[in-house]
């Protein structure tokens, strides 16, 4: 395909032979929207300056591309490369085929593999050089529109590339991450926040918790032709009816206080009728939501909430006693019982560092195996982590809260076990 001049010319200008066709292609928006739904997101937004026709057919099929997508990657185990992680290798390379407009993207990559020789021998300066840097390039990769939080852990559980019902894995050791693209879904706001704990103010104003956020997403082109695709006001934690889950990662954890400020910041919401879920994990390395540089040193709490109510979610907890193929079943059973649709549903695995194949007397890959049986086309995506946030609970579509057991905000706190969640969004239109 010839490439498209640059910026702003009439595409009823003639140029085929043919005259009919030039015609067709100018003023049959219908025809236009057809050929461009099989372009991806990033072929779209180049093409969006041609002319007005083109940019107001690039709108519409913006729109139509509403579904999670993810891209994974795993390298060899043991395996190093001199330019950089596996995950910003394939994110280069598939970001150009995806067909969807990300608005917000959570990546999550191993901690040993993200890093260079040079961290792994405790260069403190390198450690943190080599890590902003990897996590920059990584950045740069996404629609600077899109808010990206991203974080490392121990250990990934992730779903190949390609269909949700591919096998999960959990991979315990060696390179490997993921990036979930969540969209502009109608009726659904996906919405960062990020808490740093200060030294000489160690209490949360309730400001902190309900602050608003303005998204604003614009279609490229000319300055008098661009338009916005959305501009909605989204809500936090607190005084929020719309909020339906909160996924919540503590960095940090190795540090003193780090556990008590995570259990601060969760008590000041997790006795509401949400689902909540998480762990504490190595490092926050990107939030490209706020303006100041990430402070990859500091203790804190990061996360996504998620409003709306055609959201429906489930959490399970996988305790320590669930050691075997059979009580991992009757665990997932209970999930299972929760009838979240499958179709347009994420699957999360938050586990203990010390589960996996040693928990399962050297089998591996049987919580994620699991998963599968009972939900054979939601894709899993995780990490092992330093501690797991959640407990059994349901939030259906008409927002009835059902518990197990009543729930404190101590027994949100666990540690040697798993946390399983399903997240729906919502029936596809």
């Amino acid at each position: 395909m010839e490439p498209v001049g640059g910026g702003g010319g009439d595409c009823r200008r003639p140029c085929s032979a043919d005259p009919r066709s030039t015609y067709v292609l100018s003023n049959l928006a219908e025809v236009v929207e057809r050929v461009l739904g099989f372009l991806p997101a990033k072929a779209l937004l180049r093409v969006a300056s041609v002319c007005r026709l083109w940019r107001e057919c690039v709108r519409r099929v913006l729109r139509t591309q509403r579904r999670v997508t993810w891209i994974s990657a795993a390298g060899r185990p043991g395996a190093r490369h001199l330019d950089g992680h596996c995950l910003v290798r394939v994110l280069a390379e598939e970001l150009e085929n995806v067909q969807v407009l990300p608005q917000t993207a959570l990546y999550m990559a191993d901690s040993d593999s993200f890093v260079s020789l040079e961290e792994c021998r405790g260069h403190k300066r390198a450690r943190k050089r080599t890590s902003m840097e990897a996590a920059f390039a990584l950045e740069k990769l996404f629609p600077k529109q899109c808010q990206v939080l991203g974080i490392v852990t121990p250990g990934i559980v992730v779903t190949p590339m390609g269909s949700g019902s591919n096998q999960p894995q959990e991979i315990e050791f060696g390179e490997s991450g993921f990036a979930l693209l969540f969209p502009q879904i109608e009726g659904i706001k996906i919405q960062p926040f990020h808490f740093v704990k200060d030294p000489k103010n160690l209490t949360l104003e309730r400001h902190q918790l309900t602050k608003v956020a303005v998204c604003d997403d614009t279609v490229p082109g000319p300055p008098s032709q661009q338009s916005s695709l959305t501009e909605e006001t989204i809500t936090g934690l607190l005084d929020n009816p719309d909020l339906r889950v909160v996924l919540v990662f503590g960095y940090n954890c190795h540090k003193v206080g780090a556990g008590n400020y995570l259990q601060r910041v969760l008590s000041t919401f997790s006795d509401t009728n949400i689902i909540v879920a998480g762990g504490q994990v190595d490092k926050l390395l990107s939030l490209t939501s706020e303006k100041n540089p990430v402070d990859i040193d500091a203790i804190g709490v990061v996360g996504l909430s998620f409003s709306g109510h055609r959201i429906q979610s489930a959490t399970v907890l996988l305790n320590e006693e669930v050691n075997d193929e059979k009580t991992a079943e009757a665990a997932m059973q209970r999930l299972k019982a929760a009838n979240i649709p499958e179709q347009n549903t994420i699957g999360f695995m938050f586990a203990c560092v010390g589960r996996g194949f040693q928990h399962y007397r050297d089998k591996a890959n049987v919580e994620a195996d699991t998963f599968r049986k009972f939900f054979p086309s939601v894709p899993l995506f995780g990490f092992f982590g330093n501690g797991e946030i959640g407990c059994d609970r349901i939030v259906t579509g008409n927002f009835i809260l059902r518990k197990c057991n009543e729930v404190k905000d101590d027994d949100l706190f666990h540690s040697y076990t798993t946390i399983m969640a399903l997240i729906h969004l919502g029936s596809s239109k």
